[in-house]
């Protein structure tokens, strides 16, 4: 068993994501999960996890719970060690400095000395609503987000995805080496850059000719040039076409990511607008098995109407005056 240490808020959202790098995901406690397996380098994908441990077990979280666990635990490991703790989003009032101490201190009495800097083991002691888990930290995620900020790409326009939601929804959405993901709205190409860079091959598609041309630039920074660390990556494309009209055969992608255009911003028409997302969501169906899809309202109905089988609704507050309603949808 594995234990996960949720990045965000929304708990829930942020299980849904792991699954696409753990099995057997289950949301225990705010801010944690617990994962039957995962794929390490899957797991240094993920926007909304930030770390993975070999869960040694749980207690009640008390420091004295969490040394008798500790104690009666077989370690099967030898080396130099660090122990960190933390009380997940102050829901337990544990002092971690204690933790730290006292499972430190058991560990030497196995025979491990201390090294904060460049530990062989780090023991991950979380505390979180009534409950303490300890696990051998297995792996991290790359954060590193902030180097791609909306603003700072080559082209940029207002309403931009932030790179950590457009990387969950990459990867809830199929994204992987040997997997094709297509955006059929793909705007600045945000989404595509994510899955372009966890190692999936990636095509996009827009309307218009200007967004076209900034997300091919977009794509080739991030992906094709100094910003890009590797030299395998999969290739990309993107086009000028219509999403309800997708010029892709039957199965042609693994899954469908997009975010529909939002009523209020948008100068599309009421009628339009939803003959629109009905007419994506249906083509969609028809070159992936599953899709995410975010807008600013549910449009469930029309996912049903076009085939597909809504597995969830996340609702994500942006700000006071925007709820994106993210919608995972599996292929009926």
């Amino acid at each position: 068993m594995y234990c996960l240490e949720l990045a965000g808020t929304d708990d829930a959202f942020a299980g849904r994501e792991a699954e696409s790098a753990a099995t057997g995901v289950e949301v225990v406690a705010p801010g944690v999960a617990v994962a039957r397996g995962i794929e390490p380098e899957r797991v240094r994908t993920l926007a909304y996890v930030r770390r993975a441990s070999d869960l040694v077990g749980r207690t009640d979280a008390s420091v004295a719970n969490a040394r008798a666990l500790l104690d009666a635990a077989e370690i099967g490991r030898e080396g130099t060690v660090a122990v960190r703790a933390r009380d997940v989003r102050a829901t337990t009032g544990a002092s971690t400095r204690e933790a730290e101490r006292e499972l430190g201190r058991v560990l030497v009495d196995r025979g491990f000395s201390v090294d904060l800097d460049d530990p062989d083991h780090e023991l991950r002691a979380l505390f979180s609503d009534g409950v303490c888990f300890l696990g051998w930290l297995d792996v991290e995620s790359v954060r590193d987000f902030g180097g791609r900020k909306p603003t700072d790409r080559p082209f940029f326009q207002p309403g931009s995805m932030d790179p950590l939601d457009a990387r969950a929804l990459a990867n809830i959405a199929g994204a992987r080496p040997g997997a094709t993901v297509l955006d059929p709205m793909c705007g600045t190409g945000g989404v595509l850059i994510e899955a372009g860079l966890v190692g999936a091959r990636v095509v996009g598609s827009d309307a218009q000719r200007k967004m076209v041309r900034g997300a091919r630039r977009n794509l080739g920074e991030y992906l094709d040039g100094a910003a890009a660390r590797r030299t395998d990556r999969a290739p990309w494309d993107v086009l000028r076409g219509d999403a309800t009209a997708l010029p892709l055969c039957d199965d042609a992608v693994d899954g469908v990511a997009f975010d529909a255009p939002y009523g209020r911003q948008s100068k599309i028409a009421r009628h339009d607008l939803r003959d629109l997302v009905a007419g994506a969501l249906s083509e969609a169906a028809r070159v992936a098995p599953r899709a995410v899809v975010v807008a600013d309202r549910s449009w469930r109905p029309e996912a049903v109407d076009a085939g597909w089988r809504v597995e969830e609704v996340f609702e994500r507050r942006v700000h006071r005056s925007l709820v994106r309603h993210v919608h995972v949808l599996e292929r009926a």
